[in-house]
């Protein structure tokens, strides 16, 4: 029976295998990723051997860093993708549909992106595992946010191998069910920050909203840059039904970014019209602090504004004008979850006893930035290898 099982796999995976890209650059290319993610996540496996204080810059005032960062980016832009592809499924006949499979793809990987940078960030990953069956605690939103991913992720498996053998119905309902675990999951990410009163720069019940915002922004825009990197790689053109397609998911990213930017500023411009005074520091630190090039270089100027205008100048019909301000806005998301996490922490709780300073310092190290190219290379080369063993899938001719 495993034989046989081992054999229908077999004939399925020849069935959906892209030969195009069966090339020697790509596969130099697959090898070349996947040796930066073996370096890259080693820099967080050292960690368990040297320590984890000795390995990160994160200390007892600023326990959160990068890392952490890296972790929400991942996993808000997996929900994006994965409520794109379930909304596309679930009521059918819209253009996104033709891409949604990609869409599922994709989510799949930027959540195991996620999974793979928290569990080198945090000291004890097994007892995570382990414990979170064991030990549950629904009044923790950390625990929650947890059990949520895992179970879309299994949601998402199941549905991607429903897209592949055909059972469309299956994978509708999973796909459904897995939205939903994520929409939850990423509501509950955004309450492990906003429900920390001792951090008035997170505190209030506008974060779980923001980070939905953001993951309907990320998703868009991850789902036009690979999208279109996908057919680049294959030099091949694009259909009318493809093309029509990422249009609308052009639309829909240019609405988000409108909207997410406006939001962005209500939330700075709170602070300085009755908020805290730690979070009204905070909110300083982006404005002329020590955070602000990032904010105005970065999160501003590279992932909100330059987009924008790229937008406008491609008409939504230039598709590589389009990819490049998808592939900016996700350059202005990771350094915007980045100055979220790290704007909270660096204003001191205890600030006006005697000789501590405004902010506390904070800078990556280079183990850190090392899990972050390791991580970036996995969804890489996940993305490739998704092109190469599924490829005919994800090259629809009609929606499902």
């Amino acid at each position: 029976m495993a034989n046989k099982a081992l054999s229908e796999i077999t004939g399925l995976l020849n069935q959906t295998q892209d030969t195009r890209l069966a090339t020697p650059t790509v596969n130099l290319i697959s090898v070349l990723l996947l040796i930066t993610v073996v370096l890259g996540l080693s820099c967080g496996v050292a960690s368990f051997i040297f320590g984890h204080e000795a390995i990160y810059n994160n200390t007892r005032e600023v326990p959160w860093g990068m890392l952490i960062a890296t972790y929400a980016f991942w996993a808000i832009t997996s929900t994006g993708l994965c409520i794109y592809a379930a909304i596309s499924h679930l009521f059918g006949g819209t253009r996104m549909g033709i891409v949604s499979n990609r869409m599922v793809w994709m989510s799949i990987v930027c959540i195991i992106g996620a999974f793979a940078t928290i569990g080198v960030e945090i000291a004890s990953p097994h007892r995570m595992i382990i414990y979170n069956v064991l030990s549950p605690n629904p009044t923790s939103n950390i625990w929650w946010m947890g059990t949520l991913y895992g179970l879309a992720v299994g949601c998402m498996i199941v549905e991607f191998f429903g897209i592949l053998t055909g059972m469309a119905r299956i994978a509708v309902i999973l796909g459904t069910a897995g939205a939903i675990a994520e929409v939850l999951a990423n509501s509950c990410l955004g309450g492990v920050f906003a429900t920390l009163p001792g951090r008035p720069y997170w505190y209030g019940g506008q974060l779980p909203i923001y980070f939905l915002t953001a993951a309907f922004l990320s998703g868009a825009a991850a789902t036009i840059f690979f999208n279109w990197l996908a057919y680049k790689i294959r030099r091949q053109e694009m259909s009318e039904a493809v093309h029509n397609g990422l249009k609308s998911a052009g639309k829909a990213m240019t609405l988000v970014l409108v909207l997410y930017t406006v939001a962005t500023f209500w939330r700075l411009i709170m602070y300085f019209v009755g908020g805290e005074e730690l979070g009204r520091i905070a909110a300083a630190a982006l404005i002329n602090g020590p955070l602000s090039l990032n904010f105005w270089g970065l999160e501003i100027g590279i992932g909100l504004i330059l987009p924008l205008l790229l937008i406008i100048l491609s008409r939504m019909n230039n598709m590589g004008m389009l990819a490049l301000a998808g592939l900016l806005i996700l350059v202005g998301q990771f350094v915007a979850r980045y100055d979220l996490v790290v704007a909270g922490l660096l204003v001191p709780t205890n600030l006006g006893w005697d000789n501590v300073p405004t902010y506390l310092a904070y800078v990556p190290s280079k183990y850190e930035f090392g899990v972050i190219i390791g991580s970036i290379s996995l969804v890489f080369f996940g993305f490739l290898m998704g092109e190469r063993v599924f490829g005919t899938v994800f090259d629809q001719k009609e929606h499902h």
